[in-house]
């Protein structure tokens, strides 16, 4: 069993008045990639903003390697060696590619490790090498997805939080993306939590998964035999199971095997 890079214990966040955690408890070991699963609306996104520090909870911890981070200032967790690719890219869209770049290497002092990890993101992501001096509002949404992900690797990270990453873009175009996610944890190390629309590539390349409804977590499992539950098949999947009835019931798994 990995030890683990970061937890959630019973982490209550909310939008003024409106509760969008319920007592949310998850772990996302070293060097694998974990998912989050959920309808529109269930709190995915919430997650990773009070780990990043956007949001405060109201209750609860957020641990990274044991050390309590939550109520930091999100450039402190970033410090931390936590970046978030948010939802909708969010590129600086009047700066060249090459500038979204470094303003991802804001918090290093190491030019020379800087330009190292420059060239790497442009081994990951070609089409940025040939647009480094193009304005990011220029590019296609796909290209634009992949700048805010290796804007996010010069940032040197241990934990990158993606926020659906395939969001907008054609099945070509999301394979291309899932596979270089793929190739950045397996070839850097770099441990992921995934929140993604997407349920059959999060499943495919994830190594565990949760399933969160309504703030709460209400299933937790191996990405292999998540995919082979009956519910998770039908609603998130789309594989409709012939002879299942009644209200689907959710059976909670409390440790990562």
């Amino acid at each position: 069993m990995a030890q683990s890079m970061l937890e959630l214990a019973n982490v209550e966040s909310s939008y003024g008045p409106v509760q969008a955690l319920r007592g949310v408890s998850l772990s996302v070991p070293e060097g694998r990639i974990v998912t989050v699963l959920g309808a529109n609306g269930a709190g995915k996104s919430t997650i990773l903003k009070t780990i990043s520090g956007i949001i405060d909870p109201q209750k609860g911890q957020v641990k990274l390697r044991g050390v309590e981070i939550q109520g930091r200032a999100p450039d402190q967790v970033v410090r931390a060696g936590v970046v978030h690719v948010p939802e909708g890219r969010e590129v600086f869209p009047l700066l060249s590619v090459e500038d979204n770049l470094r303003m991802g290497a804001y918090t290093r002092r190491d030019p020379d490790g800087v330009a190292q990890d420059l060239e790497a993101v442009f081994g990951y992501f070609p089409v940025l090498r040939e647009r480094a001096q193009q304005e990011a509002g220029q590019l296609s949404g796909g290209q634009q997805q992949m700048l805010a992900i290796a804007r996010a690797l010069l940032a040197k990270p241990q934990l990158m939080l993606m926020d659906e990453p395939s969001l907008g873009l054609s099945p070509k175009l999301t394979k291309e993306i899932f596979e270089i996610i793929v190739r950045i944890n397996r070839e850097r190390g770099t441990t992921i939590l995934l929140v993604e629309q997407n349920a059959h590539m999060a499943l495919k390349i994830a190594d565990w998964g949760y399933v969160l409804e309504v703030g709460r977590i209400v299933m937790e499992d191996s990405c292999a035999r998540l995919a082979e539950k009956e519910d998770i098949r039908e609603f998130y999947l789309g594989v409709k199971a012939e002879g299942v009835r009644g209200k689907r019931r959710w059976k909670k798994k409390k440790q990562w095997r």
